[in-house]
């Protein structure tokens, strides 16, 4: 079973500061780890909308280093604190940046994410074109 780490430049320090992989292409099957809204530089994103962007900027980014895009995806899981506050907010983003009805989708409260400061986490599963 052929196993390829997928890590875009921008998300050098990911691996190297955290000690996980952005993603692993396994037999044609792309699995992200979770996206939060950061920017290069660790910097975490403020502001419900801008972070929300950012996570799925970052989803974007490491689906187009392994030569996806967000039609690719095949399963996505959110993880929001403090989702009914920010719900709407998350959903225009969504909805303005992915496709819709195009792949299943889970969406999870919980009570904080591995930073205080991160409102949101989008893990997904993509298959090579």
């Amino acid at each position: 079973m052929a196993r390829t780490h997928i890590i875009p430049p921008s998300m050098q320090a990911i691996v190297e500061q955290k000690g996980y992989l952005p993603a692993l292409e396994v037999d044609g099957f792309v699995f992200v780890a979770g996206q939060v809204g950061r920017d290069a530089d660790m910097s975490i994103v403020t502001g419900p909308t801008a972070q929300f962007e950012a996570c799925f900027e970052n989803l974007r980014v490491v689906l187009a280093e392994a030569g996806c895009s967000f039609a690719d995806i095949v399963d996505m899981t959110t993880y929001h604190v403090a989702m009914s506050k920010h719900w709407a907010a998350f959903r225009e983003v969504k909805n303005r940046l992915l496709p819709r009805g195009a792949f299943p989708w889970t969406a999870i409260g919980v009570v904080e994410l591995a930073d205080p400061k991160f409102l949101l986490e989008v893990k997904a599963t993509a298959r090579l074109p």
